[in-house]
């Protein structure tokens, strides 16, 4: 059976480790693993985490070890490797601030220097890739008065990691060590994609991050985990790492279905089903939004969809979020399109619940592992209110949820329908079988598991204004169809 994994901040639902274990046990209990965004300290730092200070400590206030241990005792458990960078108040950056080259943390963190030990011209540089405005460096000046110009590739307070040096890696195995320990079954390697600065290159994706991501690779297997990439960028990079890791992303999935949804046809969908990784998690929202790059043409690189299609994308999602989308999201330095959407995918559809479930059948029915966000489970929308009082774009779909939204979301249609999506794909013997896939005339797609004794169907039509979907599920001689969004949410599997 299929293990469909939730995507989850700690804090933002539950508020403890202990709470989301109770949801977990109980009205969430279809999920068999969780993927816990970072919990280190602090876990609210200035990107939510993903700016360590300690990466090897529960921040207190959510729990601790023994809560992510007694968390993973009955379900998977992912968590974030974070291997571009660290916080700048991490205690290995203020030693090496403090004592220069007697630092032990010293050769740890990249600097202008280290990258271009003979100088770097303009070119050189603006040649870099960074999904952010502007250059990516940062002034620093240590202890004894050494100025220095730190990698900070996404913001100035996360310094970046000199991943080929020593140093370096002795701390990520430090880290790895202690996810073990701590109950992790699998890591996820956090913006691997910018590791490796090459001059000559724009830096992402290149052989010598695919090198440095074999290397991650073979220690996190040391300690018996396995490893999951974050790459957002073209296809054809997800297709070359997808060999190298246990399992890597379907970022994809999302603008195909969007493209799909708002032009009524499935041909570029198709074309995706043909040549996607079998090991991917398939996904249509995270944490970082909604990824529209992955599918799109990048440099010389065609895409999956077109520089237009994506264009009409962004377009049809300003509409669906009454002009909010485009202004959350973020323009990199050199680009002309957001590489994301930043709202909900509740949100760019309108908040209509036939095309969300329809979404979401799709994902469920894919092969691979679903891996469901938070937000999306609760058919969460934009939080405006949240962005507007941090500026981060990011915000609109990272919505902290108390005790009685999540009991109102859990009594929703959309939120029962997915749950009912989530018991059919973990519990249906038929997706222990083999799957097939055919397109139908040019709005329409079904995707086939055929097990023994077991047949599940999934037929969706993208006919626009009116899409549909229908679930065909034969266990045994007995079948049942299910094409409501009520008959979904109320699907439960047979006593055996």
């Amino acid at each position: 059976m299929t293990t469909i994994e939730l995507l989850v901040y700690a804090d933002r639902l539950g508020g403890t480790i202990h709470n989301l274990q109770t949801l977990l046990d109980g009205p969430l209990r279809a999920f068999g693993s969780v993927h816990v965004l970072p919990f280190y300290v602090p876990f609210d730092g200035a990107d939510a985490g993903f700016d360590p200070i300690d990466h090897t400590a529960v921040d207190a206030r959510l729990g601790t070890w023994d809560d992510m241990r007694s968390l993973a005792g009955t379900r998977g458990l992912t968590a974030d490797l974070i291997v571009n960078h660290v916080s700048s108040s991490s205690v290995e950056f203020i030693d090496w601030l403090a004592r220069g080259t007697a630092s032990t943390s010293e050769g740890m963190f990249l600097t202008f220097d280290t990258v271009f030990p003979n100088g770097g011209t303009e070119k050189d540089i603006t040649a870099f890739y960074r999904p952010r405005p502007g250059l990516p460096f940062t002034a620093y000046q240590g202890a004894d008065g050494s100025r220095h110009l730190v990698w900070t590739t996404f913001m100035p307070t996360q310094v970046d990691l000199d991943v080929n040096h020593p140093a370096a890696l002795a701390y990520l195995r430090r880290v790895l060590q202690t996810l073990a320990a701590g109950g992790v079954t699998t890591v996820r390697l956090d913006a691997v994609g910018y590791a490796v600065k090459t001059p000559g290159t724009d830096s992402f994706m290149t052989e010598q991050t695919l090198e440095f991501a074999r290397t991650v690779v073979a220690m996190a297997h040391e300690e018996s985990l396995e490893v999951l990439v974050e790459v957002h960028a073209h296809y054809s990079q997800q297709l070359a790492i997808a060999p190298l890791v246990d399992r890597v992303y379907d970022f994809a999935l999302a603008p195909l279905l969007l493209h799909s949804l708002g032009t009524g046809t499935v041909d570029r969908l198709a074309d995706w089903l043909k040549i996607r990784p079998a090991n991917a998690i398939t996904v249509l929202d995270t944490h970082d939004g909604i990824g529209v790059i992955d599918a799109g043409p990048i440099g010389d690189k065609p895409g999956l969809l077109t520089q237009a299609e994506m264009i009409d994308i962004f377009a049809r999602a300003e509409r669906a979020t009454h002009g909010h989308s485009s202004i959350a999201s973020v323009v990199p330095e050199w680009f002309t399109l957001p590489h994301q959407i930043n709202a909900t995918f509740y949100s760019v559809l309108g908040g209509e619940e036939v095309p969300y479930l329809l979404a979401r059948a799709v994902q469920h029915f894919l092969p691979g592992r679903p891996q469901v966000y938070y937000v999306g489970l609760l058919g969460g929308l934009d939080d405006t209110e949240l962005f507007e009082r941090t500026g981060n774009g990011r915000d609109v779909n990272r919505h902290v949820y108390t005790a009685e939204e999540v009991e109102r979301a859990l009594a929703t249609d959309v939120t029962r329908a997915q749950l009912g999506l989530t018991r059919i794909r973990s519990t249906h013997p038929a997706f222990d079988g083999d799957f097939s896939w055919t397109a139908i005339g040019d709005d329409r797609l079904e995707l086939l598991w055929t097990g023994t004794d077991a047949v599940a169907r999934l037929t969706v039509a993208m006919t626009l204004d009116s899409p549909s979907l229908r679930i065909e599920l034969t266990d045994a001689g007995r079948t049942q169809v299910l094409d409501t969004v009520t008959s979904v949410a109320a699907w439960e599997p047979p006593a055996r």
